[in-house]
């Protein structure tokens, strides 16, 4: 895996050199010589995150998510009780 070091400059003139050097590895990226960012292709991200989807992503994918939201918790009863004053 190539990591590659750019400033801050760097990457705003060629975002696209960037994007394309991050294809092969992470993209370092400087601001005033002093790591600031990195940037990840989304396989390297998903690798790195364990690749599931979030709740978000799913929600809000085009057709939505198919969840049962008529779920009823127990009701947990007494959360407290009295002060034994005895």
């Amino acid at each position: 895996m190539t990591i590659t070091t750019i400033t801050s400059r760097a990457f705003n003139q060629d975002t696209s050199g960037a994007k394309k050097a991050a294809r092969l590895g992470p993209v370092l990226i400087t601001d005033r010589g002093r790591p600031a960012h990195v940037l990840l292709s989304i396989e390297d991200y998903r690798k790195l995150t364990g690749g599931g989807h979030s709740l978000g992503e799913v929600l809000a994918q085009e057709g939505g998510a198919d969840f049962d939201f008529d779920f009823e918790p127990p009701r947990a009863g007494r959360l407290h009780r009295p002060p034994d004053l005895g």
